[in-house]
């Protein structure tokens, strides 16, 4: 990869995450699908890995349905390139989880994407993500009396 080159493709993916983490958000379900290539592989802390990406996105829109709102923030990208058409990174994360009739948060977390991709059509996509997270705050469970 020339530098232009480098500098582009970083871009590209950091833009890719964008898009992703405002998909899942807005439950665009249509453009979270397309940021993906077909046998993309997820696996989220709690959960068993999901081995296509329209597995992916039926589990994830069922988990994230309308009466769940989120807010995903990813920042301080580590990307490297193994070569012009693939690349890893490690994205830092927080997102939160409210219920959306009460407006209750009912999980904080906080943690690292690990996350590849591939250039495919001139196009670059998410190939695997793994959820590793450091601390989750959970909603505790009500009380019975």
């Amino acid at each position: 990869m020339t530098d232009i080159d480098y500098l582009l493709a970083l871009e590209e993916i950091r833009l890719l995450k964008a898009r992703r983490d405002r998909a899942v958000d807005t439950k665009d379900w249509a453009l979270y699908r397309s940021l993906h290539v077909d046998h993309h592989v997820s696996h989220n802390d709690g959960y068993e890995r999901w081995e296509s990406a329209d597995v992916m996105i039926e589990n994830v829109s069922r988990l994230l349905d309308e009466t769940k709102t989120s807010v995903h923030h990813s920042h301080t990208p580590d990307i490297t390139f193994q070569s012009a058409t693939t690349a890893k990174s490690i994205w830092g994360m927080e997102d939160l989880i409210f219920d959306t009739e009460s407006g209750e948060l009912l999980i904080h977390g906080f943690g690292f994407y690990h996350e590849s991709y591939e250039k495919a059509d001139g196009k670059w996509l998410f190939n695997s993500r793994q959820l590793k997270r450091t601390l989750v705050r959970e909603k505790p469970e009500s009380k019975q009396t």
